[in-house]
């Protein structure tokens, strides 16, 4: 019974990148997207309006919004300065999108290099995430990062506290997104319609309050 169960889940993601293929090679990149790896991890440069809209609210009851959404700018200065940047989202199945972003778009740091990263996360970490996040603080001292988060992720949990405040003795700066940082992801992370001109981003109403809530949290933990 068990051995059935298993194979399910692998035929329909052994279909998915056929299906994919079909399209010519000039569907080259919309193939890369659909050919997804186990872990359903959904990584490219823009994400859905509406995806934006529902997960990134900075509301204080975080209900159905158990994705996580992480937009990173990294800027490397060595011989080259470079910059780059894209999002991740996770379908909560296995692995997050902050254990993600470590596999797999920056699976090892360059020792000559300086790394400046900056996340933009619908929600702070989880415990787990937290630990990782400090443990790769720790042993790359030339990493830098700063997590932009709309909502506090359990604040209240004990545990949470320490894992928070252990990144912060790491060297990661946490911050609550203000108004600003929201529309700063909307203008730089969010798909605009093609052809129209960028549509302004529009605040919802407690916006304002909701980050002073969550920052007045934040400073009471660390």
């Amino acid at each position: 019974k068990m051995a059935e169960k298993q194979e399910e889940p692998s035929n329909t993601q052994n279909g998915e990148p056929d299906n994919a293929e079909e399209g010519e090679g000039k569907k080259k990149k919309k193939v890369k997207r659909e050919d997804l790896p186990p872990f359903e991890i959904v990584t490219g440069e823009r994400l859905p309006a509406i995806f934006f809209k529902f997960q990134f609210r900075n509301v204080e009851y975080s209900s159905g919004r158990n994705k996580t959404f992480l937009c990173y700018v990294i800027e490397t200065q060595g011989r080259e300065s470079t910059t780059s940047r894209g999002y991740l989202e996770d379908e909560h199945a296995a692995a997050h999108a902050e254990i993600a972003f470590f596999n797999t778009i920056l699976p090892k740091c360059e020792s000559s290099v300086r790394y400046n990263i900056t996340w933009y996360v619908s929600s702070s970490p989880c415990v787990t995430c937290a630990d990782r996040i400090s443990e790769t603080l720790r042993k790359n001292k030339n990493l830098r990062l700063t997590i932009m988060v709309g909502r506090l992720f359990m604040w209240e949990e004990p545990e949470m506290q320490a894992a928070l405040k252990k990144m912060k003795a790491a060297g990661c700066k946490l911050r609550i997104m203000k108004p600003q940082d929201f529309e700063y992801v909307w203008q730089n992370f969010v798909e605009q319609e093609e052809g129209e001109e960028a549509k302004a981003f529009v605040p919802w109403e407690d916006i304002q309050e909701n980050f002073q809530y969550y920052e007045e949290k934040l400073a009471e933990i660390l």
